[in-house]
């Protein structure tokens, strides 16, 4: 019935009638409908407005410009085996079997040296002269056996003949001819003594050669000091082709270490680049000093990087018998306790994915879950673009 009088007071706008309480109730009903659908057109519009708002707020994106793109790296996550790192300290040593100890077979006073620790030689370079009486003894011996043999190939030459004349007997050419061997074995002994000791007659000294090539690892002489036969070793030549590390393994690691297993090698001189090598043998003797097991890690070193004394760190590499998402740790933020990576797609889509750890080893991480096989991973200035995309979003 309202509706009716609703109607027929649309009918009126300026409506004055027989029945003027009638009229004012339709007139006060219609005002109010109209205030309520006002109230609910100007709501609609707020709402729509936000949706918008919220429409376009959805579409931005931040992208990464092209002057920063170039400082940008990022690699692809991987599905690897997974492992574990064990560290250990150590230390470079030269291989045993690879190191001379030159000792001399005569004394004598060093007249002259050419060489200093650390220096590179080769076989038989000349290292140092020494001067000694023997060598002036050996020379005399020599001269001595020279003129003797000259006088036993005349004697035998003598006693040959009569023996051809039948004046001499068998025994005595025998003993002729004995007598001439001996010196000639003498005088081939003294030659090869000279030779040993290198000496340089016209000199009057004996020349100290290398033995070996190598590098000069220790040096014990001096021009002017005076060394005895059979004494300490003048020097010290290490072929430093092929190097041992020696790990110090600790009681705690005793069980989790043995021979075959990978170790990753690192020094502070070259702190970018990694040593790869393999543990060769464990000590069966426990160092008393140290209170460690030693691990030996046999390694070619063809460009000479490691040197004897070197103090290194170890990471051995221990394989488990499963497989796990893997990135480089130096990919991952670390932001309210949470670990997080910034997946890359293209420059204008990238997302900040929250991922759950496993486990870490030598600059790898494992994934146990929020990152899939095959997707891309910022891996350097990486936390500058995280901050970026977290200021944008807040926006």
């Amino acid at each position: 019935m309202c509706m009716k009088k609703l109607k027929n007071c649309a009918l009126l706008p300026g409506w004055t009638g027989r029945n003027p309480g009638r009229e004012n109730g339709c007139f006060f009903k219609r005002l109010k409908n109209i205030i309520g659908a006002a109230v609910f057109l100007a709501f609609v519009t707020q709402c729509t407005g936000i949706q918008e708002e919220n429409s376009v707020e959805n579409y931005k994106k931040y992208c990464l410009e092209e002057g920063f793109k170039k400082r940008v790296q990022y690699e692809k996550a991987n599905t690897l085996q997974v492992t574990s790192g064990i560290p250990l300290t150590g230390s470079v040593e030269s291989n045993p079997d690879k190191v001379i100890h030159f000792v001399s077979l005569v004394g004598g006073i060093i007249t002259q040296t050419y060489f200093s620790l650390g220096d590179e030689v080769k076989k038989g370079q000349l290292l140092a002269e020494m001067r000694s009486a023997e060598l002036n003894n050996l020379q005399s011996e020599k001269k001595s056996l020279q003129s003797r043999i000259r006088v036993a190939e005349r004697q035998l030459e003598s006693v040959t003949s009569m023996y051809e004349d039948n004046i001499a007997s068998k025994k005595d050419l025998v003993e002729a001819e004995s007598e001439l061997n001996i010196l000639k074995a003498e005088l081939e002994k003294v030659t090869a003594d000279l030779s040993l000791y290198s000496a340089a007659a016209e000199k009057g000294v004996f020349q100290i050669r290398a033995p070996a090539a190598g590098i000069i690892t220790h040096k014990n002489i001096t021009a002017g000091m005076q060394i005895a036969s059979d004494d300490a070793a003048l020097f010290t030549i290490a072929d430093l082709s092929e190097i041992w590390i020696l790990l110090n393994i600790y009681a705690g690691n005793v069980t989790s270490i043995e021979p075959g297993l990978k170790v990753d090698i690192r020094t502070l001189s070259y702190p970018a680049k990694v040593f790869k090598g393999s543990i060769g043998a464990l000590s069966q003797v426990f160092d008393t000093e140290e209170r460690v097991i030693k691990g030996r890690v046999v390694m070619k070193n063809p460009e000479l990087l490691l040197k004897p004394g070197m103090l290194v760190d170890a990471m051995v590499i221990q394989e488990k018998d499963m497989q796990a998402v893997a990135i480089p740790t130096n990919a991952l933020v670390f932001d309210n306790n949470q670990n997080y990576v910034v997946i890359y797609r293209d420059d204008c889509d990238l997302e900040i994915r929250n991922v759950e750890l496993l486990t870490r080893s030598n600059g790898t991480t494992f994934i146990s879950d929020g990152i899939l096989d095959g997707e891309q991973v910022i891996t350097k200035n990486n936390l500058l673009i995280y901050e970026q995309i977290k200021n944008f979003q807040q926006e």
